[in-house]
């Protein structure tokens, strides 16, 4: 069970997995291109239209599926991209308005807080 402001949080933050999904599909496709690492062994095109799949699906199953599984899907999901914004920063790829390395690092701290609010929307942070 969780409580109405974390319930609004979940479907908030289903909401835009799913835009963010939705736009790598679309009008933000290049902008993402410019997180996937280089050691990603797929081609960077083919690993953006999939990542937006997946944040389409897990942002659709957040707001549509109460679960506590979903949210420890999401917080992993939010730890496994991380590594792509750290390689925008680090190879200094402009993308998605940070087209300077302070943009790029202030992005870096956002990461464990997307990570935290998967897992205190879905009522697994707090649990008594």
């Amino acid at each position: 069970m969780t409580s109405t402001p974390q319930t609004a949080a979940r479907l908030l933050l289903g909401g835009v997995l799913a835009l963010a999904g939705v736009g790598h599909l679309t009008v933000a496709r290049e902008g993402f291109r410019a997180q996937v690492p280089d050691w990603v062994p797929f081609d960077v095109d083919t690993t953006v239209l999939a990542s937006g799949v997946v944040e389409i699906a897990l942002g659709s199953a957040l707001a549509l599926l109460p679960s506590r599984r979903l949210g420890i899907v999401a917080a992993g999901f939010f730890a496994a991209v991380f590594p792509g914004n750290i390689a925008q920063y680090r190879h200094h790829r402009d993308g998605l308005g940070l087209d300077t390395d302070r943009k790029r690092a202030v992005r870096l701290p956002f990461q464990p807080v997307l990570i935290a609010w998967a897992l205190w929307s879905t009522g697994v942070l707090g649990r008594r």
